[in-house]
């Protein structure tokens, strides 16, 4: 499917994002972006793909969850189920998930139930240098021990309601990412500062969606991986507007999970 991606064009101009506003849901960002006609594949007739060959796995994964607006039973129900598929899928010795993020493609549901917007921007959470510093700021008392090995920062992306319709997710293989594609850009919160990269155009990055995921179904990628040694470290992504979205499809309910992975 060809289908416009949304880059960062390098200008030159400090990059920033910046959180902030009831539950963090408002966004203010600086930079010019580009949309660029790209190759999509569909990932579910695409064959196997490995976290550390391309970045991401898509997997059958059933959740017990009966309401993810519910950040109690999140924390009770799904971390747990997060944590043991990225063990799996990992094979790591230790998960520890640290946050989620709602989003809604409803402008109204978002301003009733404060979570974000997709992010129509193709990017990466973290940077060679906010990877380590996030282990230091959740776990500042084991972290320089835990830095001496390797570890990752992995990410579960799924529907929350009916199948995603509007605004999938698009994938980058890793393995089409060159070093020189990612740019810096300083992510600002109301009480700490990261980094993450945004995505320069290229037209060697390969895409991959997964059309009408499910609430059964799970995209797993890295985002960061301390091992430099060709395997997959970083894994951009972006939401998109999918132009075989059918007139009047609902909008997108998803949620993402964030886990220190420790090998």
């Amino acid at each position: 499917m060809q289908a416009r991606i949304p880059y960062t064009v390098a200008t030159g101009e400090k990059l920033v994002n910046e959180t902030f506003g009831p539950n963090n849901i408002r966004r203010r960002t600086s930079g010019t972006e580009q949309l660029f006609p790209m190759e999509i594949t569909d990932g579910r007739t695409a064959g196997r793909t490995t976290l550390d060959e391309n970045g991401f796995v898509f997997v059958e994964h059933e959740t017990a969850v009966k309401d993810f607006f519910d950040s109690e039973e999140l924390k009770r129900v799904y971390y747990p189920e997060v944590a043991a598929l990225i063990k799996q899928q990992s094979g790591a010795k230790r998960v520890q998930v640290f946050d989620h993020t709602l989003r809604s493609g409803d402008e109204a549901e978002r301003e009733a139930r404060l979570v974000r917007e997709p992010v129509l921007s193709a990017h990466n959470d973290y940077t060679e240098w906010s990877g380590p510093n996030r282990v230091r700021e959740l776990l500042p008392e084991e972290a320089e021990s835990l830095l001496k090995g390797r570890f990752a920062i992995i990410q579960v992306w799924r529907a929350i309601n009916q199948p995603i319709q509007s605004n999938p997710l698009a994938i980058a293989d890793a393995k089409s990412i060159a070093p020189e594609d990612l740019l810096i850009a300083e992510r600002r919160y109301p009480h700490r500062v990261g980094q993450t990269y945004r995505l320069k155009y290229s037209p060697r990055h390969r895409w991959f969606y997964f059309p009408r995921m499910r609430r059964d179904e799970a995209l797993v990628f890295k985002v960061f991986d301390s091992q430099a040694d060709g395997r997959a470290r970083f894994t951009p992504h972006t939401s998109f507007d999918d132009p075989s979205t059918p007139p009047g499809a609902p909008p997108r309910q998803s949620i993402e999970a964030r886990a220190l992975v420790f090998f």
